[in-house]
């Protein structure tokens, strides 16, 4: 399963919601069940930011969305964010 959430920063707060989405990668990496957790930004906007999550079924991301990290994250970036995030699930299909 994969997610792609996409994230825009009010201006003024690309800084510390960069900060708080890397501390976010260091925690999930401990997460069971998680494949990928990948934080990248625009290179047209500076505000955008974009997480690929990559997990090993829909249960693996059900128990990563209930950690208290990511309620945490939650909290923090909530007034930094220019309207809420646009989160999307793919199911993979193919790979290399």
């Amino acid at each position: 399963m994969v997610v792609i959430a996409k994230l825009k920063a009010k201006k003024g707060s690309e800084q510390e919601l960069e900060t708080a989405l890397k501390d976010m990668v260091a925690k999930v990496a401990s997460e069971e069940g998680t494949l990928a957790y990948t934080l990248h930004r625009s290179t047209g906007d500076g505000t955008e930011f974009l997480l690929y999550e990559k997990y090993t079924d829909q249960e693996a991301f059900g128990r990563h969305s209930e950690t208290a990290h990511f309620k945490e994250l939650m909290g923090i970036t909530a007034p930094l964010l220019d309207g809420p995030p646009a989160v999307e699930l793919f199911e993979e299909l193919a790979s290399l």
